[in-house]
């Protein structure tokens, strides 16, 4: 089954290295769908239904989104918490996620370094990141290990050096669903 990529950008059309990575995804239509949720509910009214129905239908599940304030965007967010709920996702009888691979793909504007002990964050993507794995372990979903691209910072400008390492990272991303996702 296809693998169902639910990519929340709140502006994707100024992001560089999400829409980067979604014009690869688009490449490959026969294995991944790519679900643009600001665009699907530009009002913040999530269909729960269909969403439901749209996960029901692939195989695997990824989130994709930029890192703000070391979360997810807040339509992300409120996704969460009205798709993902008792009786469906967990529970008892919530065993929409059971044994699906799942995981995370996140761009973040600051570099690997800041994202250490020592470093400006204090701790690594995976830590601060860490409620989405719980989450999705939660729903018994087989959790994939995350993807995580560092140092573009578009207020910096976009120069040539920085197109070649979106580049590679998109090339990166593709072979980390390869990987982990066939």
């Amino acid at each position: 089954m296809k693998t169902l990529v639910i990519a929340a950008h709140p502006n994707l059309a100024q992001s560089t290295v999400n829409q980067r990575w979604l014009a690869e995804l688009a490449k490959h239509p026969g294995r991944y769908t790519v679900h643009a949720l600001y665009d699907a509910y530009p009002d913040g009214k999530i269909d729960v239904a269909r969403e439901q129905a749209l996960v029901a239908a692939h195989g695997s599940l990824v989130f994709q989104f930029p890192v703000y304030w070391f979360n997810c965007p807040p339509l992300l967010k409120q996704w969460f918490d009205d798709v993902l709920v008792y009786g469906w996702a967990y529970g008892s009888r919530g065993k929409a996620l059971a044994g699906r691979k799942t995981g995370i793909a996140v761009s973040l504007g600051a570099p690997a370094a800041d994202y250490r002990a020592n470093g400006a964050v204090g701790c690594s993507v995976a830590e601060v990141l860490r409620p989405f794995e719980l989450s999705m372990r939660y729903c018994h979903a087989n959790w994939q290990p995350l993807f995580a691209f560092h140092t573009i910072d578009s207020n910096a400008g976009y120069d040539a050096g920085a197109k070649k390492l979106v580049a590679q990272s998109a090339a990166d991303y593709m072979a980390h669903l390869e990987k982990h996702y066939a």
